[in-house]
């Protein structure tokens, strides 16, 4: 029990679910809002607007900022683990995304008969632009200075 209430009174894990969360509501609202469709499935997807993953690192940037200074080593990994998730989810991710999309393509082209299934296709939305990491990161950055320490 002890470490139940622990965990959450961790203000600073507390901050980066919120982010997280926040980010994934907020994908589930856009989607609403420019397809007209609501799709629930974006909650738990990755990539799209804005980039949850980007949220989550900024508001972990933040907050140990808060806590323990930028000069401080924590600070330093938070911050160094915070370039490479937004540079991975910008670079390798993303062009994952584009892969998938040419080879689903290709499929659908080439063997329009053929018994693949929806389910088979690969997931052609897992990495992010630069505008959706730089609106991740703007959203994290918010909620690490306003969430109580």
């Amino acid at each position: 029990m002890k470490y139940i209430i622990e965990f959450f009174s961790n203000s600073i894990l507390m901050a980066v679910l919120l982010s997280w969360f926040t980010a994934q509501a907020l994908k589930v609202v856009f989607v609403l809002i420019t397809n007209r469709k609501f799709d629930l499935q974006r909650f738990v997807g990755s990539g799209g607007m804005p980039s949850s993953h980007s949220s989550l690192v900024m508001t972990l940037v933040v907050m140990v900022a808060r806590a323990d200074g930028i000069s401080s080593t924590t600070f330093a990994l938070a911050l160094a683990f915070a370039v490479i998730v937004m540079y991975d989810a910008m670079g390798v991710r993303r062009a994952a995304g584009e892969q998938a999309k040419t080879i689903n393509m290709i499929v659908e082209e080439w063997l329009p008969d053929s018994d693949m299934l929806m389910e088979d296709r690969l997931k052609e939305l897992i990495g992010h632009t630069p505008l959706q990491v730089l609106m991740g990161a703007i959203l994290g950055i918010a909620i690490g200075l306003v969430f109580p320490l």
